[in-house]
């Protein structure tokens, strides 16, 4: 893996497992979080493997500081690669008919405005160095119509065409753009939710894909099959699929 790394969502169970998976001698990590005690945490625990760590716990709703702190790093030490991890899920609260608009508004910004305006800074600086290589986290649930996570699915749907486009803006500029649309995962034991796998095993499927310059990863594979399936089926069939789901 290249030499100097950010992750964004470094506190949460994907970003450290990437962030340990990385360190090494010869590495350096800018790790980003919103929770400073567990940020701290997999920072002393990359340092101690040998790589070279720095940290910043912000909140991605105050974007404009945060791209700023990203140019500023990138202009005083360029990164080499980008993982844009963080994000948050949220669901329809009981006894609601339609997600809470500040809910609305705040899946938003955290899930595609925030890594889409943080990939956007680096993307055009790498672009300029002539190589890069750019990860963003979307989701399996991204290509259904979750009418109990509207806005989750929709933001990363968001982020999924937003990813792909970069891609291709970048694409003959020696910068590549992967985007991962992992199912449920878990820091800890899984089974909690249906097919749910370990971050650790995300985490190295997605280093993998990155280091190939892949365009896309999804994990498990099967979520593939599903969403063709959401593709194929008549739109009748599919609503009253969808209307049955339960949240999980």
């Amino acid at each position: 893996m290249d030499a100097r790394v950010f992750i964004s969502g470094a506190s949460g169970a994907l970003g450290r497992e990437l962030a340990m998976r990385l360190a090494r001698p010869g590495v350096q990590l800018s790790l980003w979080g919103r929770d400073p005690a567990r940020l701290g945490e997999v920072a002393a625990a990359c340092r101690s493997r040998g790589a070279e760590t720095e940290t910043r716990s912000l909140d991605l709703a105050g974007l404009d500081a945060a791209v700023a702190a990203l140019a500023d790093e990138d202009a005083a030490a360029p990164f080499d690669c980008a993982f844009l991890v963080a994000g948050q899920g949220d669901t329809l609260p009981s006894g609601m008919v339609v997600e809470p608009a500040e809910q609305v508004a705040r899946l938003c910004q955290t899930n595609f405005m925030a890594p889409a305006a943080l990939a956007a800074t680096l993307a055009e600086r790498m672009a300029e160095r002539g190589r890069g290589r750019i990860a963003l986290v979307g989701t399996a649930a991204a290509s259904h119509s979750l009418p109990f996570a509207a806005t989750y699915a929709g933001s990363k749907a968001g982020l999924a065409r937003y990813a792909d486009a970069l891609r291709l803006a970048v694409r003959d500029r020696g910068v590549s753009v992967t985007l991962v649309s992992p199912g449920f995962f878990a820091g800890g034991p899984t089974g909690a939710r249906p097919g749910e796998i370990p971050a650790g095993q995300v985490a190295d499927k997605m280093i993998a894909a990155v280091l190939a310059g892949r365009a896309e990863l999804v994990v498990p594979r099967r979520f593939l099959l599903l969403r063709w399936l959401d593709r194929l089926l008549p739109r009748p069939v599919r609503d009253r699929v969808l209307l049955s789901l339960r949240l999980p």
